[in-house]
């Protein structure tokens, strides 16, 4: 059995003002073409799909055209589900008759963890949800964290798992150790937002969506297949592709990674800008390419990004070497600043950033107390 695992598309992508669309039609052509190729018994979408909850219509069109080709022109059953971008509801809209043309898109979470078999493999799809919300639909309230969750989920799965065929499990998380991007938004604060990769045993193949990188986490029958184009700079030495699973009847596979060719790159260039400008330097460069342009010219330089844009229309951000060195050793004379200032000092710039009101004697008496506090507790720690 084979399918592509792919994830992340991100629908409606803005990225520095620019709206990503016709990149993600160009990129979604290039993958149409290579289900074509390889003619495979699934394709998995492990959310993601829309970059907001409310994509733009352009979006809504695009992702619309793309499924109607691949499931019913292209005759290739889907298997999707939503993710932390995603909308839950509008994405189940319609779901209950998708079935009939083998699209299988799960949107909500629910307590019906009935897998899809497609050629002798189950995919147990696991939309994303919050720990409040999976606690609700399991009526279970010792889940009051992702890991907790999943948990909890794995072992419902587990209760009517067929340990005589593969399974794959389709879903959207963040994994303990994956590596992060600045495009990812994070599912929480503090580690609350991880899960444990042990959580997955129970599963021949996890296809994972939300880090942007195949690379993001290194295991045996865990992948990310990444996003299928760059969204952040974070992103720039990222390759994008998908992954290919060919699966045996005995839930071994075998892995292959088919890299996407962007329209137009999203790429890091330094230098100083008579070098940048110079023919000889630019007439070797996709010129076209989205780029964040690092300068390191110390002087005063005369309406830099126009210049530059002469050359390179899609320049999308430009700084100077010199401004992020000084931000770094102001940054560093702040923190040896703030070590020197008390507690009650720093509450009260605090208090005065964050609210109009006057930090009069009453309330800094209240903070001294509870500093007080803090510190004999930690004395006797």
């Amino acid at each position: 059995m084979k399918f592509i695992h792919t994830a992340d598309w991100h629908l409606g992508k803005l990225v520095h003002g620019i709206y990503m669309t016709e990149e993600q039609r160009y990129i979604l052509e290039e993958f149409i073409e290579l289900v074509k190729e390889e003619e495979p018994d699934a394709v998995v979408i492990a959310g993601d799909l829309y970059d907001r909850s409310v994509p733009p219509t352009e979006a809504v069109e695009l992702l619309d055209e793309v499924l109607f080709r691949i499931n019913v022109e292209l005759d290739t059953p889907i298997v999707a589900v939503s993710g932390n971008h995603d909308s839950a509801e509008r994405l189940s809209f319609g779901s209950s008759w998708y079935k009939h043309s083998q699209f299988y898109l799960k949107g909500k979470i629910s307590a019906d963890f009935t897998p899809i078999h497609i050629k002798g493999v189950n995919f147990h799809c696991v939309p994303y949800a919050e720990p409040g919300t999976v606690r609700q639909v399991l009526d279970d309230d010792s889940i009051n964290s992702h890991h907790a969750a999943m948990e909890a989920i794995v072992n419902r799965i587990e209760e009517h798992m067929n340990p005589d065929e593969p399974h794959v499990f389709v879903g959207h998380a963040f994994v303990l150790g994956g590596k992060t991007t600045d495009s990812e938004r994070t599912l929480s604060v503090g580690g609350s937002g991880c899960v444990g990769a042990d959580v997955f045993k129970p599963f021949h193949y996890t296809a994972l969506g939300h880090l942007h990188s195949p690379d993001a986490i290194r295991h045996k029958t865990i992948r990310y297949s990444g996003s299928l184009l760059k969204y952040s700079f974070s992103e720039a030495a990222q390759r994008k592709s998908v992954t290919i699973v060919e699966m045996g009847e005995d839930g071994t596979f075998e892995c292959r990674e088919k890299v996407l060719q962007p329209k137009q790159d999203m790429r890091e260039l330094h230098g100083h800008m008579e070098e940048l400008l110079d023919p000889a330097f630019y007439q070797s460069q996709k010129v076209n390419d989205y780029l964040k342009i690092t300068l390191h010219d110390e002087g005063t330089l005369i309406d830099p990004i126009n210049q530059l844009r002469q050359v390179y229309p899609n320049v999308l951000h430009l700084e100077r070497k010199r401004d992020l060195t000084d931000a770094k050793k102001k940054n560093s004379f702040q923190i040896l600043e703030d070590k020197k200032r008390s507690e009650l000092d720093l509450f009260k710039e605090f208090y005065k950033d964050m609210t109009t009101g006057e930090f009069n004697g009453e309330k800094e008496n209240v903070v001294r107390n509870v500093i007080d506090i803090a510190r004999r507790e930690v004395d006797h720690a």
